[in-house]
């Protein structure tokens, strides 16, 4: 599995790299946000470690430029403590995760691994269940009499119920993965979003429903 470290510091971005090739990831290192634009040109990684403060080009805006083409590749951003605002600006740019530094190599390890299983599971830049399609390039939820452009929160909440259909995901799981783990966003924000795509899965005539099941979670099941 190959990486693309973006990362200005170069001790270390020679310490991670170093660490990523001992448990059997190929790395290019690259110390500035434009040669991270140009090294993702190729389509040619599997994952992208990528440090916010760098030079030439900001980490939130390779970020942005990546996802304004449609490239999905998973991107872990690195931050430094303090920068609670970019975390959350990084996550609804379309970051996948974010790691706070210093760090820990093995949490570097497990957030990498996470981010990249996920993405390996999808073969398609779509999701479909029942008559439901969700394109992850454009952010648009269809069926067949219509078509929404979701917002960010929106998509990424539809797209983990539909990447696991029938499953149960619980409201602190949709709050850790999608408005981060430190944040202080309350709890019942999750049953917000969740009634706003009800609402479009019903204009859009879907045969599938967002379940609630009491005090446990959320699921994707077929209309009976």
């Amino acid at each position: 599995m190959r990486l693309l470290l973006a990362e200005d510091e170069k001790a270390l971005s020679k310490a991670l790299t170093a660490i990523l090739e001992r448990n059997n990831y190929s790395v290019d290192a690259v110390y500035d946000g434009q040669s991270a634009l140009e090294y993702l040109e190729t389509d040619n990684y599997d994952g992208v470690i990528l440090d916010i403060m760098m030079p030439k080009v900001d980490g939130l805006t390779v970020l942005r430029k990546v996802r304004e083409k449609g490239n999905l590749i998973p991107i872990l951003l690195l931050t430094a403590k303090s920068e609670v605002d970019d975390k959350v600006e990084g996550l609804d740019a379309g970051a996948n995760d974010y790691l706070t530094k210093p760090f820990h190599s093995k949490e570097l390890l497990a957030r990498i691994r996470a981010i990249t299983r996920t993405q390996s599971a999808q073969t398609t830049s779509k999701l479909t269940f029942g008559n439901v399609t969700l394109d992850q390039a454009t952010f648009e939820l269809s069926t067949a009499k219509d078509s929404f452009r979701l917002a960010n929160k929106e998509f990424q909440m539809i797209e983990l119920l539909m990447s696991n259909p029938h499953q149960l995901i619980p409201s602190e799981r949709f709050l850790e993965k999608i408005w981060g783990y430190d944040s202080d966003t309350e709890i019942n924000v999750v049953w917000v979003y969740i009634s706003y795509l009800r609402k479009k899965l019903t204009a859009l005539h879907a045969d599938i429903q967002i379940k609630a099941t009491r005090n446990a979670g959320y699921s994707l099941e077929e209309l009976t």
